[in-house]
């Protein structure tokens, strides 16, 4: 890969990290990498039988956690399949977790698709895995070196690989907002995971990527406010005045982009009035910059 300056003939050990850099890259990542560790026993309890690896790396493609079988353990050391090697597309040229984070999509890299040749005897098969804020935050691998293994039970391990980073998103984006409702929204593409963060007021305040995506909420870390229902069309019934009012109140100033003088016209009533309305209802300025204007 002429980009990275590597050669395709250099027989190199793979690059790793130091040490303490893995432990603060680990570190850094706690909560997400405690989240995440059911689902890579999960699916190394589907496919470890059939000689496959799991790992688990950054946004940089530095492995961060790993599942082999015991006795397998030295053969993917030895490949560099194992905590603290550096998969990036700079480090590897084309390979599955670089490939995968580089062209941020789902990638099988099977056998001779690799650029280094001593990767060739490889299968990889991987997907990105986003944060709550949107952006790429891991990827997942599934890699083996078994000769007999076919594009066919590959393209069947992908799937596999696929539906698991979903349900780590998933599952980060929920452990993300704990206190907040979380909505599913249907859509088409069934490996999306498709989840909205809603407050008590019936605000989003939290949105993975597809749903990002699919309801133009942007790709921004932090979301514009929007209500729950405005994105699903409809209104929910009020459950007492004071709390239908406030909601009807945070609906406005949110639609209004924080502008309380919009959001007292479309509330159908003046600025003071929306002002002494707000300051009985105990808000505060959370809701955007509230614009004097």
């Amino acid at each position: 890969m002429l980009t990275h300056g590597l050669d395709p003939a250099e027989r190199r050990a793979p690059e790793r990290v130091e040490e303490t850099e893995l432990r603060q890259r680990q570190a850094g990542l706690e909560q997400f990498l405690q989240v995440a560790a059911p689902k890579l026993d999960q699916l190394f309890g589907l496919l470890g039988h059939s000689g496959c690896a799991v790992l688990l790396t950054d946004a940089e493609g530095v492995v961060l956690d790993q599942r082999c079988a015991e006795g397998d353990a030295s053969i993917f050391e030895d490949w560099g399949l194992w905590q603290g090697a550096d998969w990036s597309e700079a480090a590897e040229g084309t390979n599955g977790i670089g490939t995968c984070i580089a062209e941020d999509r789902r990638v099988i890299i099977h056998r001779d698709e690799h650029f280094l040749a001593r990767n060739t005897a490889m299968s990889c098969m991987d997907a990105p895995i986003y944060g709550a804020d949107g952006r790429i935050m891991a990827a997942l691998d599934v890699s083996s070196a078994r000769s007999d293994q076919t594009e066919a039970f590959n393209r069947l391990i992908g799937a596999m690989v696929a539906q698991t980073a979903r349900q780590i998103e998933a599952d980060n984006f929920r452990a993300a907002y704990p206190r907040a409702r979380i909505l599913y929204a249907d859509h088409d593409d069934s490996e999306a995971a498709m989840l909205l963060a809603v407050d008590g007021d019936d605000i989003v305040v939290g949105a993975t990527r597809a749903a990002r995506k699919a309801f133009g909420l942007g790709q921004a870390v932090a979301i514009r406010p929007v209500p729950a229902s405005d994105i699903f069309g409809r209104e929910d019934g009020p459950r007492g005045f004071e709390k239908a009012e406030r909601a009807a109140v945070i609906r406005a100033l949110a639609r209004a982009g924080g502008n309380v003088s919009e959001a007292a016209r479309a509330l159908g009533i003046g600025r003071a009035t929306l002002y002494r309305r707000m300051k009985r209802l105990g808000f505060n300025e959370s809701i955007g910059d509230l614009s004097q204007d």
